[in-house]
C-alpha cells in the first residue's frame, strides 16, 4: 500500500501540498498520506471532466460496455488489495471487506450491460386527427459531469453505483470520496486507467468540505450524487443550483416479526442486519417490532444471538463487529445508550465500548422521545419494541423522519401486499431485514432518507434526459 498517493486527475497522478492523513480506525496508527485537492485542483478536475464529456457521451455502446467488463475483472484481479485497503481505512470486518469487492465487480458487470440497454421508445401520434400521421421517438441522451460525493462505509461500491452508470451512460465523473476512505477512491481510479479509461472521464480528487463546495455550485457539473449525512445532503441541495441532485442520506430502518414469522430465521438475520459492520450502514436495522405472542421467546433468542457476535480485530475472519470510524462516533453512540437508560430504557445486552470497537447493544422499554430510537444511530444498537396489531406496527415504522427501507417477516400474502402498500419507504423487504440490497433493484428513500433512486439502470435514468424525435410516418 502506497505511503503518499496523489490525485487523479485527466488519468495524471498529481501532488499536492495539503495532506490528508489516513488512520486504521482501530490501532489509531496511520496507514498514509493522501493528497487534498485545493481550489486550482478541483477547478482542473472539473476541466477535466468538462472536455472529456465530447469523447464519452459518443463513445459506443459496446466500447463503454467492453470498458466497465474490463474494470470488473481488474478489481476481481486485485481483489485482497481492495479488500486489505477497505479493512485498514474504514475499519471493516474483512470478510465484509471481501463480500463489498464482490459487490462492486456485480455493479460494474451490471453497468457494462445497461450500457447497450440505453433505449427509447417509438410511439404513434396518430391518435387524434390534428396529430397527423407521425411517430416520436424518444432516446436518452447523457447530461455531462457527474459530480459524485460518497461517505466512508462503502468506499468501493457506493463509489462504483455512482461511477459505473454514469460513465454507462456516456457521462463523465468528478469523485470526491470521504477523507477517512480515500485510499479505496484511489485504487479505483487506477483499475479504471488500467482499463483503458479515456483521459478525464473519471477524476478522483480527496479534498476539505469547502473545495467540495465549490464544485458543488459549478454550473458545469450536470448533477450532484451524494450519499451521506442529511445535515450536509440538503445542505448541499440548497446551494447546487439548477443542476440534477441525488441524495441518498440515511434510514432508521425498521422489521417487523408477526406471530407466523420463523421465529428462529428472524432473530438469526436481526442480529445479522443489526450489526453488520458494527451498524455502519444506511440500512443497518435500528427498530424491531415483535408481536407481544413472540416477544418473551424472540427477546431471550436475539440476545443470545448478539452475544455471541465476535468483536474485535476487523483483519480477523471471524470478526462482525468492528471498530466504529473514529473515537468521537464512539462517545456519541455512548450518549445515546446512556440517555435511552435515562429516559427509562432497558440495556439487555451491551452499553459498554473498548476502544473504538462498540459492544453489540440490545435496548429495551425505550421511549419514542430518545435519540437512538428517532434519530440514526450509525453503529452496533438495536432496539426491541412488543406490538399488538399488525397495523400499529406499521403505524410505528412509519413514525420516523426516515423512509428509506423495512423488512416484515410473515407468510400472510394480505399482509405482505399491506405493508407494501402502506409503508412510507423506498423498499420493502419481506421475509428479511431492511439491511437486504442487491446491486441491479432500485434503491433510495423517501423523507429524510432523500430522494432518486441508484442501482445502476435506475441511477442511469437520473443521469440521463429523455429527448424526443417528431417525424412523418411516410404512408
Amino acid at each position: 500500500m502506497k505511503k503518499q498517493c496523489g490525485l487523479l486527475i485527466n488519468n495524471e497522478w498529481k501532488e499536492t501540498g495539503e495532506r490528508i492523513a489516513v488512520r486504521n480506525p482501530y490501532t489509531g496508527e496511520m496507514v498514509a498520506e493522501v493528497c487534498s485537492a485545493s481550489d486550482m485542483e478541483a477547478a482542473a478536475a472539473t476541466d477535466a471532466a468538462e472536455q472529456a464529456f465530447s469523447t464519452m457521451r459518443t463513445m459506443p455502446g459496446y466500447e463503454k460496455a467492453a470498458l466497465l467488463d474490463r474494470t470488473a475483472a481488474l478489481i476481481l484481479e486485485q481483489k485482497e488489495q481492495f479488500a486489505q485497503t477497505i479493512c485498514m481505512e474504514a475499519g471493516k470486518p474483512i470478510a465484509a471487506a471481501r463480500a463489498e469487492v464482490d459487490r462492486s465487480v456485480s455493479t460494474f458487470h451490471i453497468a457494462a450491460q445497461e450500457a447497450t440497454r440505453l433505449g427509447g421508445q417509438v410511439l404513434p401520434l396518430d391518435i387524434t386527427p390534428a396529430a397527423g400521421n407521425r411517430l416520436a421517438i424518444t432516446r436518452r441522451f447523457p447530461i455531462g459531469p457527474v459530480l459524485a460525493i460518497t461517505p466512508f462505509n462503502f468506499p468501493l461500491n457506493l463509489a462504483a453505483h455512482k461511477i459505473a452508470p454514469a460513465l454507462a451512460a456516456g457521462n463523465t465523473v468528478v469523485h470526491k470520496p470521504a477523507s477517512a476512505t480515500p485510499l479505496t477512491a484511489l485504487l479505483l481510479g487506477d483499475a479504471l486507467i488500467a482499463a483503458g479509461m479515456p483521459a478525464g472521464a473519471l477524476n478522483v480528487v480527496p479534498c476539505a468540505a469547502r473545495v467540495a463546495e465549490i464544485m458543488v455550485r459549478d454550473d458545469r457539473f450536470k448533477m450532484v450524487s451524494f450519499t451521506g449525512s442529511p445535515d450536509v445532503g440538503w445542505r448541499l441541495k440548497n446551494i447546487c443550483g439548477k443542476k440534477k441532485v441525488a441524495l441518498e442520506l440515511g434510514g432508521n430502518a425498521a422489521a417487523v416479526v408477526e406471530p407466523d414469522a420463523d421465529i428462529d430465521y428472524a432473530v438469526e438475520r436481526c442480529a445479522a442486519g443489526g450489526y453488520a459492520f458494527s451498524g455502519q450502514v444506511c440500512i443497518s436495522l435500528q427498530r424491531i417490532y415483535v408481536h407481544e405472542s413472540l416477544y418473551p421467546a424472540f427477546k431471550e433468542k436475539f440476545i443470545a444471538k448478539v452475544r455471541a457476535l465476535k468483536t474485535g480485530d476487523p483483519l480477523l475472519a471471524d470478526t462482525v463487529v468492528g471498530p466504529l470510524i473514529t473515537a468521537q462516533e464512539v462517545q456519541r453512540v455512548h450518549q445515546w445508550v446512556g440517555e435511552a437508560r435515562e429516559l427509562g430504557g432497558q440495556v439487555l445486552a451491551g452499553g459498554s465500548y473498548d476502544g473504538t470497537v462498540y459492544m453489540p447493544t440490545v435496548l429495551d422499554r425505550v421511549p419514542p422521545a430518545a435519540q437512538c430510537v428517532r434519530r440514526e444511530v450509525f453503529g452496533p444498537v438495536t432496539v426491541l419494541f412488543p406490538y399488538g396489531h399488525f397495523n400499529h406496527a406499521l403505524d410505528a415504522v412509519n413514525d420516523s423522519a426516515y423512509g428509506l427501507q423495512a423488512g416484515v417477516f410473515t407468510r400472510d400474502v394480505e399482509k405482505i401486499f399491506r405493508a407494501f402498500n402502506r409503508l412510507d419507504v423506498g423498499g420493502v423487504i419481506i421475509n428479511d431485514v431492511p439491511t437486504y440490497r442487491v446491486d441491479n433493484f432500485a434503491y433510495g428513500g423517501v423523507k429524510d432518507s432523500g430522494f432518486g433512486r441508484e442501482g445502476v439502470a435506475y441511477a442511469m435514468e437520473e443521469m440521463t434526459e429523455i429527448k424526443v424525435m417528431v417525424l412523418h410516418n411516410g404512408q
